[in-house]
């Protein structure tokens, strides 16, 4: 999640969402990183599911916003034995005692990459079939790979919070980084999102979003 480094980050403070995954709150944004309704189930519904991630041979996933590995323990859950590469970018990251904290009840976290993660945290894993790297950096100035990802996860806190997250010429820059055909999802609807994801010249579609979002959005980069 984006934010700036300039002071301390409190503590997010844990709690359960409806679905029994573990959120945290975070006192800096005002916001949770995962949806109350169901942290887990906002993650694979919307992000895993809504990318086709579990469906691609060789998934290739960018992500804005690692927060508290969500999205990471969902994806590895969704794709066994497939070769990942994981690449999460992350201003702010949280202390290993919360991360440990709130992947402790996931059966996700007994997998060999997270386990890796949290032995190396912060920082990249590398191992048979699993590349994450992870960089701690603000990601509306990073260099983004070019026509790269199979998958993009916009997950960033939202725009009232974060809206250099949701500017069109970032949601440019993050269209560039997909691959023909790839995907990007993202569980805010706004319309302005939609549109700069429009101007940037992607198809886009408005999902059904999981309890607690009416809707969700998914945006396709046009194959060659």
């Amino acid at each position: 999640m984006q934010a700036s480094i300039n002071e301390p980050m409190p503590a997010p403070e844990l709690h359960p969402t409806a679905d029994g995954s573990l959120s945290a709150y975070s006192p800096r944004f005002g916001q949770d990183y995962g949806s109350r309704f169901g942290a887990a189930t906002q993650a694979r519904q919307v992000f895993v599911e809504g990318s086709g991630t579990p469906r691609q041979p060789a998934p290739r996933v960018l992500e804005v916003g690692f927060g508290l590995g969500q999205n990471f323990r969902e994806t590895l859950r969704a794709t066994p034995g497939r070769p990942l590469h994981y690449l999460a970018y992350e201003l702010d990251p949280v202390p290993a005692g919360v991360l440990r904290a709130v992947s402790a009840p996931d059966p996700a976290s007994a997998l060999p990459g997270w386990a890796a993660l949290l032995d190396t945290w912060p920082g990249s894993v590398v191992q048979p079939g699993l590349t994450l790297d992870l960089q701690l950096c603000d990601v509306t100035t990073a260099d983004l790979p070019q026509c790269w990802a199979t998958a993009i996860y916009l997950d960033g806190f939202s725009p009232a919070v974060n809206p250099e997250l949701w500017e069109a010429g970032f949601l440019a820059r993050l269209a560039g980084a997909l691959k023909p055909g790839g995907v990007l999802v993202t569980y805010c609807a706004a319309g302005f999102v939609r549109r700069g994801l429009q101007a940037a010249g992607l198809a886009v579609e408005r999902l059904s979003g999981p309890a607690g979002k009416r809707e969700v959005l998914r945006a396709t980069r046009a194959t060659l």
